[in-house]
């Protein structure tokens, strides 16, 4: 192994700007800072966004459509809040187009990331990152891209399908065997704890959740194998939500909850590896745990 590559090395993908800093970000500053190489690889510029700041409407897909374009420069300002300096688009910026929520015309769009073709985009855009940066863990999101978009749903399959390519000798470059995934986790009873704060709140689109099994997804407690403390770096997260202003303004439901200290730990579940020292809730509090780095 090169010299050069620090020991921690963790690659993270996602779906969209923005969703690096909701899901993984505290992650993302905490091993940034401890000396990890961490990269994070996006796989679409998120032009499909629904618009918060109305000076920006005009960018829109149906207007303008420069979106993509303007959340390249959010996306670079939330990285460098993270302390976050290896960040790629999967193929390049807008190699794939975003494919906007479930059943919209935005999945017919040929260039939309939900019609790429998993293997040859694994193959061509993710194995060589992988095997250039060597990771130990991976980072992304469950089959069901944890609440269902189809872009997400597609990031958890390319990244699981050029891991499993990556550690294969193809004759293109040296294999690479990935020794833990995680995807992205929340678990219901603390999804739940923090919805009934803003119950009453005009932009909470979870008002009507009652109990917690009414929920339409989040994560059972007992499938949580990780739980990342970065309670000293909310302040990175909330600068890193405050850079993707296209997407979350400071009076939302979901900004308020991080600038109270909601969410100051990120969880996860272990989709492969073996689980290393865990607490007594039976939770990693270290992603590389068990790892001779």
């Amino acid at each position: 192994m090169s010299d050069q590559l620090p020991a921690r090395r963790m690659l993270l993908v996602h779906a969209h700007p923005d969703d690096e800093t909701t899901g993984s970000g505290l992650v993302m500053t905490k091993y940034a800072a401890e000396g990890a190489r961490v990269t994070l690889v996006t796989c679409t510029l998120g032009e499909e966004g629904e618009i918060r700041v109305p000076e920006l409407a005009q960018l829109a897909a149906d207007q303008a459509d420069q979106l993509g374009g303007y959340r390249i420069g959010e996306l670079e300002k939330a990285c460098a809040a993270f302390g976050v300096t290896d960040h790629r688009f999967l193929g390049g910026p807008g190699r794939f187009r975003d494919s906007g929520m479930i059943d919209t015309p935005a999945n017919d769009n040929p260039r939309c990331f939900w019609k790429a073709d998993v293997d040859a985009t694994a193959a061509d855009y993710l194995v060589p990152i992988i095997r250039e940066i060597r990771p130990q863990v991976v980072i992304t999101y469950d089959e069901n891209g944890f609440y269902g978009h189809p872009d997400h749903i597609q990031a958890h399959r390319v990244a699981m399908r050029a891991v499993e390519l990556a550690g294969k000798d193809s004759g293109e470059g040296e294999p690479w065997q990935v020794s833990k995934i995680y995807w992205v986790a929340v678990p219901k009873k603390e999804m739940f704890e923090g919805l009934q704060h803003f119950a009453d709140a005009a932009d909470n689109p979870f008002k009507d959740i009652k109990t917690v099994d009414d929920l339409p997804f989040g994560t059972p407690d007992e499938l949580i194998a990780a739980a990342i403390d970065g309670e000293k770096y909310v302040p990175n997260k909330l600068a890193a939500m405050r850079a993707h202003a296209s997407q979350i303004a400071t009076d939302d439901w979901l900004f308020k909850v991080a600038e109270m200290g909601g969410r100051a730990t990120e969880h996860f579940t272990l989709a492969y590896g073996e689980r290393g020292e865990t607490d007594e809730r039976g939770w990693e509090t270290d992603l590389f745990a068990g790892l001779d780095v």
